[in-house]
């Protein structure tokens, strides 16, 4: 017999499931929205945003929010053949050089896992080119990869002197649909992939209230359902 109980139960479970799940959708690249700052390089203007900037010399987030995890290249200054600061950028930043070449720093893929969700990562990249990239991941699942042909505007060269080639970007989920991500990783099949102040975004969460208002809307509609129901019979 398929009661009331069970089918309150099971539009719960459906409830449980639609606030927990994470629909599936697009992250898109985005320029702009950012300042220059003098001997940082250019830094997000996005508000509500946290930022790792490396001048403490490592990769480390000082909000405790953001683990990188590779060979952590963090660098200042430039020496051809394997790293070049981004243009107007006399900081430390984070470079990433391909796997397996020796002496160079930020060799192998650069991990960034975010203890909650985010829906927002920014970062300025320096003097870009078609090898690198960068990939956007919800727990294991890919949900985008960019590289430096994906940058509207970009010479994608390697220039590290042109304005046209040093860009603050920004991977943006579709909150519309309810979608964030948790890792963020850098590679490139060339020397050197150069970013610096990564910045991003805690993922807004519903209120407690929200969620226990869903679920007291799919018990009543299963009892108003069950009523409707035994009128007819």
């Amino acid at each position: 017999m398929f009661t009331l109980q069970k089918l309150s139960l099971a539009l719960v479970g459906t409830a449980v499931f639609f606030m927990s799940a994470n629909p599936a959708g697009a992250v898109s690249l985005t320029l702009g929205n950012s300042t220059s700052v003098m001997g940082e390089g250019q830094k997000t203007s996005t508000p509500g945003t946290k930022t790792v900037d490396f001048n403490s010399g490592t990769a480390t987030d000082p909000n405790g929010f953001a683990t990188y995890s590779g060979s952590n290249g963090v660098v200042k200054g430039s020496i051809p053949n394997q790293y070049a600061a981004p243009l107007g950028d006399d900081s430390y930043y984070l470079t990433v050089a391909p796997s397996g070449i020796q002496n160079i720093p930020g060799s192998g893929d650069e991990t960034i896992t975010f203890r909650n969700p985010i829906d927002y990562f920014g970062f300025y990249w320096g003097s870009i080119d078609a090898y690198n990239s960068v990939s956007v991941y919800s727990g294991s699942k890919l949900l985008a990869t960019f590289n430096g042909t994906s940058v509207q505007g970009a010479l994608a060269n390697g220039d590290q002197t042109s304005t046209a080639n040093n860009f603050y970007v920004n991977l943006l989920a579709d909150t519309s649909k309810g979608e964030t991500f948790d890792k963020v990783v850098f590679s490139t099949t060339g020397i050197a992939f150069e970013t610096d102040n990564h910045s991003y975004r805690l993922a807004s969460v519903p209120e407690p209230t929200a969620i226990l208002g869903l679920l007291g809307f799919g018990v009543v509609s299963a009892g108003s359902f069950l009523k409707r129901k035994s009128k007819l019979v």
